[in-house]
């Protein structure tokens, strides 16, 4: 058997830490992962976030009206809490009125680690969320998550959501102009690289089937250098 990472939980031959640095952006994220993605994505772009992210925390469930971790931190005087969900009411971090609408509070940002389909359930069901006020980007952005299909062109993964966010609430100073997100995006690219070096790996037969649906990959693919 493979000795695991026990911080970023893969097999410590192909371990992603060297890339993991702390983002010291003075938010606090929240990562309310679904069960599935939990057990079927240990080291998904969420956990790679919350890996990144100091103070952040990874939430397991579905329904989180009386999930008490949650209650607990709606309930906290020092933060101002946000759900990131696009929308026509969402704010962003341009938007006239949401600076002053933080003040001197810490923004608490939760973030729906799922797939969108779930992440509607997750939202309809969880009542407290659905009352945050909603927080979403100014820019447009493509995802580079080029071995994955994303429901709409405008959809990003988790980690690349921080991102953004970040680079965005630093243009309007509610982010520190030093902090620097980069990390995630380095992360974030290794995995990428790594799992289509596996793809093509199986396509040609030097290493075994692992997943029920490696039989749809048929052609190797580019691997991006990102530079």
């Amino acid at each position: 058997m493979r000795e695991l990472c026990l911080k970023c939980l893969r097999p410590k031959d192909n371990c992603f830490c060297s890339y993991i640095k702390p983002v010291n952006c003075n938010i606090k994220f929240i990562f309310l992962m679904h069960p599935k993605e939990m057990k079927r994505q240990k080291t998904g772009t969420g956990r790679l976030s919350h890996l990144a992210l100091p103070d952040s925390e990874i939430i397991m469930g579905i329904d989180f009206t009386k999930n008490e971790r949650v209650q607990q931190l709606l309930k906290d005087p020092n933060y101002y809490p946000v759900l990131l969900y696009p929308g026509e009411d969402a704010w962003n971090a341009h938007k006239e009125g949401f600076a002053e609408a933080i003040g001197k509070k810490k923004l608490l940002v939760f973030v729906i680690d799922s797939t969108w389909a779930c992440s509607r359930k997750m939202i309809r069901l969880s009542t407290n969320l659905l009352a945050l006020p909603k927080l979403s980007f100014k820019g447009s952005y493509r995802s580079i998550f080029t071995f994955k299909r994303e429901p709409k062109e405008y959809c990003v993964s988790t980690i690349e959501s921080c991102y953004y966010l970040i680079k965005e609430l630093q243009e309007t100073s509610i982010v520190p102009k030093e902090a620097n997100p980069e990390p995630l995006m380095d992360v974030f690219k290794a995995m990428i690289k790594f799992q289509l070096k596996k793809e093509n790996d199986r396509v040609e037969g030097r290493i075994a089937s692992s997943h029920a649906s490696d039989w749809k990959y048929t052609k190797t693919r580019e691997i991006p250098d990102f530079d």
